[in-house]
């Protein structure tokens, strides 16, 4: 039970801490000795099924604000959980530096030692090594800015309520997706020093401030700025709409302004992983079949604890097929790990067509080698784009189909044959197009001197107009938030044609 090679690291079900340590060690060796994997430091935590419904419902984050949309997530999930309609993931990892694995105290030893290699060391790998996290999160300064939003939530809570923080944080959940900056800035945001910054901010306006400043007589009204003028003050058009609310919302107190800041920069630190989801889950999907494939033929893991693993494995990477009742679209886990998988047979034994389409990498062996400098250079929609292979399309029999709406009927535009691989994976890739798939919505222009009317554009791609009831949701808060009348046009991408206007009042909220 030493764990050495040649004898199995455990033969039952049960596990204890000495156990894990053991299994990690192992999995350590591989991963870190053999492959080569440059992660962060690992805190691995033990957590019940209940903590690991909470974890679902605030984000996975280990510390995280009160919100009731959580709680009513939270007993959703409880509920289907307890009904045997969803099982529970089996871990939970956090991008950080301590990087947080979660793993639930109901898993088998078999199925600890696959959470481990999986999250421990193949998501970890993947957060600290991949550019598009580079770029826009700060991994070691995660928590304690989240210890401190938590915090100033709270406080803000006792000082204004909980009715008025509350519809603040409905306003700038519905916001989210329209508050993050989409192309990198000059540095990393240091989200250690964001709670410094606050402090100083308080203060400054503490120490500036003087109650006869109300008393002073209001100043004539300002003549209208041309609308270049304005826009250019303003650095319109801006599609960061958390961005603009707190900087210019007219009527937001410097706490709101502080709230919104803290919602889009948790909205950034998330939005690598959306555009990473079909690559990390295959990534970590890679890792933990290679490296518990390389145990059990070490003699580390007894043959059951090896089928077990094998169980657990095919049900992570079963794709249903489109007919079969089950279909949900395309299991991230079963497309990225059968990519990477390929690119592993395309670097070791390559066809005369892996070859012809994939130069740089067919027959140079280093399977491994390769993979990493995958996993640190693309994201999904690129990552599609330049490693589906023929090979992987016809095994999984993909093809195109056209929608259009003069059409009677559905056309086949593309099938897996030499005229249909190109089109095939291009369509795909817009599908793990974040550009593509999402509204690009930007705040065109505001006349702050005149009637303060915000203006915002919907570029509509494909004629894909926004869902009304949406729409109409979502508008109403950002008017609450701006506190004067907003407007949006949906505008055609090609022809500039306006298709359709939404529009919103703020409304009234009377006092208790």
């Amino acid at each position: 039970m030493n764990g050495k090679a040649g004898e199995p690291l455990f033969t039952g079900t049960d596990w204890d801490f000495g156990l894990i340590n053991r299994i990690y060690e192992a999995v350590e060796r591989i991963a870190v000795g053999e492959m080569k994997l440059d992660i962060y430091p690992n805190q691995i935590e033990v957590i019940t099924a209940e903590q690991m419904l909470d974890a679902y419902a605030s984000t996975g984050m280990p510390l995280f604000y009160k919100h009731w949309s959580f709680g009513k997530q939270f007993l959703a999930n409880e509920l289907l959980y307890r009904k045997g309609v969803r099982g529970l993931a089996y871990e939970l990892v956090i991008n950080s530096d301590p990087c947080i694995s979660y793993i639930m105290e109901e898993n088998s030893a078999a199925l600890q030692t696959i959470v481990i290699a999986h999250a421990a060391f193949g998501h970890n790998h993947f957060f600290k090594n991949n550019y598009v996290f580079k770029q826009w999160t700060d991994a070691e300064g995660i928590l304690d800015y989240l210890e401190f939003a938590k915090h100033y939530i709270r406080g803000c809570e006792e000082r204004h309520g909980d009715a008025a923080v509350e519809q603040l944080l409905d306003g700038a959940h519905a916001l989210m997706h329209q508050g993050i900056h989409r192309y990198p800035r000059t540095r990393t945001r240091d989200l250690k020093a964001e709670a410094a910054r606050e402090a100083e901010r308080h203060a400054y306006q503490e120490r500036i401030y003087d109650d006869l400043w109300r008393t002073l007589p209001r100043g004539t009204k300002q003549a209208p700025a041309a609308a270049g003028e304005r826009q250019q003050a303003l650095q319109l058009p801006q599609e960061n709409i958390l961005y603009f609310l707190e900087k210019f919302a007219p009527k937001l107190a410097p706490w709101q302004r502080e709230i919104l800041r803290i919602i889009r920069l948790i909205a950034q630190y998330f939005y690598p992983q959306r555009q990473t989801k079909l690559m990390n889950e295959g990534a970590a999907t890679w890792c933990h079949y290679r490296i518990l494939t390389t145990l059990h033929e070490r003699g580390q893991l007894t043959d059951g604890a090896f089928m077990e693993f094998l169980q657990s494995h095919t049900n992570v990477v079963h794709q249903p097929t489109f007919d079969s009742g089950h279909y949900g679209g395309i299991n991230p886990y079963a497309l990225g790990f059968g990519i990477m998988r390929d690119i592993e047979r395309i670097c070791v034994s390559p066809t005369e067509e892996d070859r012809s389409w994939f130069p740089a990498i067919a027959g140079t062996g280093d399977a491994v080698s390769v993979l990493k400098d995958v996993w640190a250079n693309y994201r999904d929609e690129s990552f599609v784009a330049q490693f589906l292979s023929p090979h992987l399309i016809r095994e999984w029999r993909l093809f195109k189909l056209d929608d259009h709406e003069e059409a009677p009927s559905l056309h086949v535009d593309a099938i897996h044959d030499e005229r249909g691989y190109r089109r095939i994976r291009h369509a795909l890739m817009r599908h793990y197009d974040i550009g593509y798939q999402e509204p690009a919505i930007q705040i065109v222009d505001v006349d702050l001197a005149g009637d303060r009317e915000l203006r915002l554009e919907h570029s509509v791609n494909d004629g894909v107009l926004l869902a009304e009831a949406d729409a109409t949701k979502v508008l109403q808060h950002l008017a609450d938030l701006w506190g004067y009348a907003v407007c949006l046009d949906e505008v055609d991408r090609q022809s500039g044609k306006q298709l359709k206007r939404h529009s919103a009042q703020p409304q009234v909220v009377k006092p208790d």
